[in-house]
């Protein structure tokens, strides 16, 4: 009965574009639960370098979804059905989105030969830093929409610019050597010529030096601020409630490390998965264009998301042979 309740409630609710007033103490609770959740991460699963199989990735993967997808209760419970509905939209939107921040990763990780004992470590701070980055992100978006409201056209303009390149790219043709990135931040930073475990600097002739984990790490914080561009204003078209905004990115991200390791030997399986992007990058951007005129119901971009994500996977996973996901999955 309460499942039948919500759904009605979130049908009839319109998106909320005015920011909740929150306390405090939220802010802060909120805060330092995101920082348990990190330290339980570091000095549990990161004890002790390993390298993380399926199973453990399958588990870690179902635990960070489950956390992320219960906190909807929460903030029905806290703010009602129409929020509720905008944190599980703006989840689904940063989840979806975050599936090329997995692909690069693999590409990054292949190029520069990191041995997938220390690849936990580097994802771990890369996306502690993201965090810290999209907050930044997340409050500069707001503060812009509001004190220059034409720039939602912008925004809806760029996200549909943004849907046709995917289109026509492929993450799977990615080279790293000819990024600029890439070639900056290897200009810039000194750094050995091989690993030292799983350190990021190292003493050298009395001086400290960087080694090509913590290179590898700062091209994935630039890439992911790159990515940011494209999810930020994605949800920013869903809801402009800081903390449902923020709440439903830190709960996306932080299980990405645990997807990557379940999915990152399947990049090359899920061939239509740049389609569904392009398409839901593209509604976004159709949203916001015709916020003015119509706002489209929550509930009715919550099924888009959801139907298009979902789609684009199973068209992938009947498209490749049963042959070939055995041997992957092996």
């Amino acid at each position: 009965m309460q499942i039948l309740n919500f759904s009605s409630l979130l049908i009839q609710a319109q998106p909320s574009t005015a920011n909740v007033e929150i306390d405090n103490w939220i802010w802060i609770s909120f805060a330092a639960f995101i920082l348990v959740l990190l330290i339980v991460d570091l000095k549990v699963v990161m004890r002790k370098p390993h390298q993380i199989n399926t199973r453990e990735a399958a588990w870690y993967s179902a635990g960070w979804i489950s956390l992320g997808i219960a906190f909807t209760g929460v903030i029905a419970w806290w703010q009602g059905a129409a929020a509720a509905g905008e944190y599980i939209t703006g989840y689904l939107i940063e989840k979806s989105l975050s599936m090329d921040n997995v692909f690069l990763w693999a590409v990054l990780f292949t190029y520069f030969k990191v041995p997938k004992e220390y690849q936990h470590k580097v994802l771990f701070w890369g996306i502690f830093g993201a965090l810290v980055l999209r907050v930044a992100f997340i409050l500069g978006g707001i503060a812009l929409i509001e004190s220059v409201h034409w720039i939602i056209y912008v925004f809806g303009a760029f996200l549909l610019f943004t849907a046709y390149k995917i289109f026509q790219s492929d993450i799977s043709d990615t080279h790293p050597e000819n990024n600029r990135i890439f070639k900056w931040v290897n200009k810039v930073i000194r750094q050995t010529k091989g690993y030292r475990k799983d350190n990021f600097f190292v003493r050298e002739n009395g001086k400290r030096i960087a080694t090509p984990l913590f290179v590898v790490l700062i091209i994935i914080e630039l890439t992911d601020i790159i990515f940011a561009l494209d999810s930020i204003p994605a949800i920013l078209a869903v809801t402009r409630d800081k903390f449902i905004i923020i709440s439903s990115n830190a709960f996306a991200i932080l299980g990405l490390r645990a997807l990557y390791f379940l999915l990152a030997d399947m990049k090359d399986r899920f061939v239509f998965l740049n389609e569904g992007l392009g398409i839901i990058l593209a509604f976004v951007g159709i949203k916001f264009l015709i916020s003015e005129k119509w706002e489209i119901p929550i509930w009715i971009s919550l099924v888009f998301i959801a139907v298009v994500l979902a789609g684009s996977i199973l068209l992938s996973l009947n498209h490749t042979p049963k042959s070939e996901l055995k041997e992957s999955g092996s």
